[in-house]
This record gives structure tokens, C-alpha cells and sequence, in this order.
């Protein structure tokens, strides 16, 4: 009988997995037919591609690399103020959307669809709205930044804490802690690794949003990218764009050497 069982359960597993794999391909194949896309096109394409970036973009041009400066300085201020302000506030919303740490179910569910609204709207939308709002500027994308980083941040906080073994808080509870005991010598310790990553891992991601946010008018290198590629200066635009390539890498090794050491 066991035998049996195993050979019906291995059998069902098989079927789920033929199933699926079919269901994909018809969702794909539908997809292709449906947008007309000829898969073929782009890859001949793909000559003229690399030979108009061989001809236009290369080499790059870095005779303006003075007046460059304050602009990546300007985009590394950016993602350390926006990553700085959200991680505050998302460790305050991420405490009241925590299961296990706050027990007033309608105060959760708010905060959670507080936070999921803004999660959910892309960081280029943000930008183009508060842009048409309030015009070109940096306080733009930095609250663009700001935004997308909370939504980000605060899920990913509220799921770490809610991780947080019960047994840690309930021995803080028994010896008669109070709330602010509990968040201090219960929660912050065991979140505190997590805290480091996951906020480190935003500041990596923010570098890169600084310069995207630049593409719709709100300040950083990306803006400098965008108006070179639009008046035709494809090799200064190179220029910038390997100039941000570097600064992302330069910034992931820090980041990377600066959590081993904290941690």
C-alpha cells in the first residue's frame, strides 16, 4: 500500500508539473501572437544596434568631468537622505504592521494598506507625478525616493520582526518588562542584523533610482544623461554613464565591506 501511495503521489506530482509547464507555453505563445512580436526581428537588429553605439557613443568624453562632480555628489546625497528618512520611518510603520508585535487588528490592516498603496506605485510614476505637481527640482526626487523606499522598507521590516521567536519577547514579558523594555532589549537586538541589511541593500538600490529619477526631470546625474543623449552629445552621455557604473560598483563594495564590519 505504501508502495502504491507513493507511485500515485509521484504520479500526481508529474501531472502538475506537465500541466503547468503547458499552461506557460500557451500563456507565452498567446503573448507573442497577441503583441505581434516576431522574435526573429530583434536579433537581426542587433548589428545595427552595436554598430550605431560603436559609431556615436564611443569613445566616451570626459572633457566635462569638472562640472560632473556636484552632480554624482549630488546623487549619493540623494540615495543617503532618502534611504536615511525612510529606514526611520519604516521601522515606526513596520512595528505597527508587525503581527507580533501589534495586537490591534484594524491598525495593522491600515497601516498595511497605507504601506502596499505606496509600495505598489512605481518610483518613475512618483517622480512624473510630484514633477507635474510641483515642477523640475531635487526635493522631487528625493520625496520620489523616499516614497519608494518606505513601501519597500516597511514590508520588509514588518516580515523580519514578525520572524522574531516568541520566546525571546514572552522571557522579557515574565520578568514583568514594559512595551519600551520589550522594544528595546527584546526587538531591536534580534532585528537588528536584518535592520542592517535590508537598509543597506536599499541604499545599493537607491543609487541606482537617483540616476533613473534624474530621466523626468528630478536632479541627479540622470538628468545630465538625459539632456546629453536629447542634444545629440551621445559621447559625454557615455562618459556619464560609465562614470554612474562605477560609482553603483564602488558603492556595493563599500556597502558589502562596511556590513561585514558592522556585523
Amino acid at each position: 500500500m505504501d508502495n502504491l501511495g507513493s507511485i500515485a503521489l509521484a504520479h500526481q506530482k508529474s501531472l502538475k508539473k506537465r500541466v503547468t509547464v503547458a499552461l506557460l507555453s500557451v500563456i507565452g505563445i498567446y503573448s507573442f501572437v497577441y503583441l505581434q512580436v516576431d522574435p526573429i526581428t530583434p536579433l537581426l537588429t542587433l548589428p545595427n544596434v552595436f554598430l550605431f553605439f560603436g559609431e556615436n557613443f564611443f569613445p566616451p568624453n570626459f572633457n566635462g568631468f569638472s562640472s560632473y562632480i556636484a552632480l554624482i555628489v549630488q546623487t549619493l546625497l540623494f540615495a543617503v537622505v532618502g534611504t536615511y528618512i525612510s529606514a526611520v520611518l519604516s521601522f515606526v510603520f513596520g512595528l505597527l504592521m508587525a503581527e507580533s508585535i501589534n495586537p490591534i487588528a484594524p491598525l495593522r490592516i491600515a497601516v498595511r494598506f497605507i504601506v502596499s498603496f505606496i509600495r505598489n506605485i512605481p518610483i518613475l510614476v512618483w517622480a512624473s507625478l510630484l514633477v507635474y505637481i510641483f515642477g523640475i527640482g531635487n526635493m522631487v526626487g528625493l520625496i520620489a525616493l523616499i516614497l519608494a523606499t518606505f513601501g519597500f522598507l516597511t514590508r520588509s521590516y514588518a516580515e523580519e520582526m514578525n520572524n522574531i521567536a516568541d520566546s525571546k519577547l514572552e522571557a522579557l514579558k515574565a520578568t514583568g518588562a514594559t512595551p519600551a523594555q520589550l522594544l528595546v532589549h527584546g526587538i531591536i537586538p534580534a532585528f537588528f542584523p536584518s535592520w542592517i541589511n535590508w537598509t543597506f541593500f536599499s541604499f545599493e538600490i537607491n543609487i541606482r533610482a537617483s540616476s533613473i529619477l534624474g530621466m523626468v526631470g528630478a536632479g541627479g546625474i540622470g538628468i545630465m544623461i538625459q539632456t546629453n543623449i536629447r542634444l545629440f552629445k551621445y559621447q559625454e552621455a557615455m562618459a556619464l554613464i560609465i562614470i554612474l557604473v562605477i560609482l553603483v560598483l564602488l558603492t556595493e563594495f563599500c556597502v558589502n565591506k562596511l556590513r561585514k564590519w558592522i556585523l
